[in-house]
């Protein structure tokens, strides 16, 4: 008989790793900014002269790394960050992607 492989758990620090990777897009780190600027009234597809396809690629990825989340209303789609999540996660994280929007301005 073959051995199983062993789910493996995941970490804080694979956690943290993936949220990095996330936010290593341009894109993904601006439209996590904005998200914090508007807290949750939403993204506009005007902002991000991209195919749609592509600003839900982006989402789909912050998602899926824990940092933002989406409710449904009818067929809008309100995008928000997980702010009490990842502060109790990662204590001062959203205090340096504020900090990183400041710098370039």
């Amino acid at each position: 008989m073959k051995n199983q492989p062993t789910a493996i758990e995941p970490t804080k620090e694979s956690d943290l790793l993936h949220i990095f990777q996330a936010l290593g897009d341009p894109l993904r780190l601006n439209i996590v900014m904005c998200l914090l600027d508007t807290d949750g009234k939403g993204l506009k597809k005007e902002d991000y002269p991209i195919a749609k396809s592509t600003l839900s690629h982006h989402i789909k990825i912050l998602r899926e790394a824990g940092l933002i989340h989406c409710e449904k209303s009818g067929t809008a789609h309100y995008y928000s960050v997980q702010k009490a999540e990842l502060n109790n996660k990662f204590p001062g994280l959203l205090e340096l992607i504020r900090q990183e929007k400041i710098g370039k301005h």
